[in-house]
């Protein structure tokens, strides 16, 4: 049997004054990049720099939409209603589409961030804004969502392909949801926990939960959090190990 996963790091998360952490040599170990658009991290300048490493590296470029936090780097909940997500996902994916079309290349798919993300996997009045803003941009994007949520359901609704995410780095409810990062067991730093972690998803679509009991889970794409310390050096890993395992790692838009 064949399998394939794509392999995503999100990025851009700096500002153009300062160093962009380990993004260009992560660029060389993932398939596709989740671009910061201004919101919750990230600045014209670094929207630039970043797509054209993406298209010089041959990784898919995605926009990255979070809420409007830059102090709380987006992982605080705030209100709003479906129409504001509407809009400011709108806002967002046409700016770094803009940057990426100036690039001369194609704009893949679109991933939320932090807790505008996680607000919408058990949202469906949010999650159908948010994949309402994707399809009117561009029907042909591809649609990120955590596995099994509201998001890749809306998606899959309004007629986009979607890639159910799942997380190297992040450790998993009963319910199938990510631990709450407020929690102290919701980070995963040992990479060989996550290497065995990632291959399971992949290949038995199951994942062990905090309550040692297992959730079903459909793994088209996994994540890399490129904030972490340790971020590179699970890229590397994860990539390596993916592949002795006779996973290969595609563009997402390869296959869904």
């Amino acid at each position: 049997m064949t399998y394939k996963v794509d392999l995503n790091c999100d990025m851009g998360e700096s500002f153009g004054a300062y160093k962009m952490g380990n993004d260009e040599e992560i660029l060389d170990y993932v398939t596709s990049a989740n671009i910061a658009c201004g919101f919750h991290a990230g600045d014209p300048t670094t929207m630039r720099k970043t797509v054209k490493l993406a298209l010089e590296k041959n990784v898919g470029i995605g926009a990255h939409p979070g809420l409007q936090d830059l102090v709380g780097f987006g992982r605080r909940n705030l209100a709003l209603s479906p129409q504001e997500a509407y809009d400011l996902v709108v806002y967002q994916i046409g700016a770094l589409s803009g940057f990426v079309k100036a690039e001369g290349g194609q704009l893949q798919h679109v991933k939320a961030h932090g807790a505008l993300y996680n607000m919408a996997v058990k949202d469906a009045a949010l999650s159908e804004a948010i994949a309402e803003a994707v399809y009117q941009i561009d029907p042909e994007l591809v649609l990120f969502g955590l596995s099994g949520s509201e998001i890749v359901t809306a998606g899959n609704k309004i007629g986009l392909r979607t890639a159910n995410e799942v997380f190297s780095d992040r450790t998993y409810q009963q319910d199938g949801s990510l631990t709450p990062r407020s929690q102290n067991n919701a980070l995963i730093t040992d990479s060989q926990i996550a290497i065995n972690q990632v291959i399971r998803m992949v290949k038995e679509h199951k994942v062990a939960t905090v309550d040692q009991t297992d959730a079903s889970l459909q793994a088209d794409t996994i994540c890399i959090h490129g904030d972490g310390i340790q971020a590179l050096d699970f890229a590397i890993q994860i990539s390596k190990s993916l592949k002795e395992a006779d996973i290969d790692v595609v563009k997402v838009r390869e296959f869904v």
